[in-house]
């Protein structure tokens, strides 16, 4: 059905939920015109930040949610989480304050700005980086697997180095792991290369090895009220990435052409019960 140049495919799925003993996951993908949760959503224009809820396709697992953004930056933002218990559907992005105090619930602490935040994608054309801007439409998606969900964009026609490609952006959770996988692809094959990373402001603790990075610190205030210090970090395998490199808002990694890409992503805060310090998140980045 179309609605104001984008086609909302199916309607009405329910968000997974497992043992109260385990670790849980779940999705999320509404447009805010009607707040009907919806497995697809495209749009001919490629750019519906403004339209969908939480801007873009959400998943969640029992220490963070993170969203990939509906335009052509190719970001991926967190919600971090004092509890375990699933947020995502009944509270959205944004809780109130008192309903943070009253229910402990979690809070957009992190900015991405102009940056594919954490572990977010664009594309590298050997001395710059190209943003997925989506000439034939995009599409978010979200689902199910077996130990868990995931929340994709598809970006159709991304003009790259005298050729159009195709790239999925996909980031899956599951109840085994705090950590999320990031999988970048071009969909027919074709060889590029990638460029991902994780941000950082001013005053962070900014740090990086041959397969990890990780930074702690208080992102700008934006919708926190108080912000809290939050670590952000991605593990990756150096024969398929370059070297970090620091830049003046993010570490960043830049594949080797490829048609596929792999990361895991992970956040926490000192609102969390467990990696709440930059001493215990270093330990957990760095084992």
């Amino acid at each position: 059905m179309y609605r104001f140049g984008y086609i909302v495919v199916s309607v009405a799925v329910a968000v997974l939920s497992v043992s109260a003993a385990e670790a849980q996951t779940a999705k999320s993908l509404f447009l805010k015109s009607d707040g009907k949760q919806v497995t697809k959503i495209f749009s001919e224009s490629g750019d519906e930040y403004s339209t969908v809820g939480h801007h873009g396709p959400a998943v969640e697992n029992a220490y963070m949610a993170l969203r990939i953004y509906f335009n052509d930056s190719g970001a991926i933002d967190v919600y971090s989480k004092t509890g375990r218990g699933m947020e995502l559907e009944k509270f959205g992005w944004y809780p109130s304050e008192q309903e943070q105090e009253s229910l402990g619930l979690g809070c957009d602490e992190y900015k991405v700005g102009n940056t594919v935040g954490l572990g977010g994608i664009a594309l590298w054309d050997g001395e710059k980086e190209v943003r997925l801007t989506a000439t034939e439409g995009r599409m978010a998606q979200v689902g199910d697997t077996r130990k868990g969900c995931f929340a994709e964009i598809i970006s159709y026609g991304v003009p790259y180095k005298g050729d159009m490609v195709d790239i999925r952006v996909r980031v899956d959770v599951t109840y085994k792991t705090r950590n999320a996988k990031v999988t970048a692809e071009e969909l027919s094959g074709k060889k590029v290369q990638f460029l991902t990373g994780v941000n950082y402001h001013e005053g962070f603790s900014v740090n990086s090895g041959e397969e990890y990075i990780w930074v702690w610190g208080v992102h700008p205030a934006d919708v926190s009220a108080s912000p809290c210090p939050v670590g952000a970090g991605m593990f990756f395998r150096k024969s398929a990435f370059g070297a970090p490199e620091k830049t003046d808002d993010m570490v960043r990694i830049i594949s080797r052409p490829a048609s596929k890409v792999t990361t895991e992503i992970v956040s926490a805060s000192t609102k969390e019960a467990e990696l709440n310090s930059p001493g215990r998140f270093k330990a957990y980045m760095t084992k």
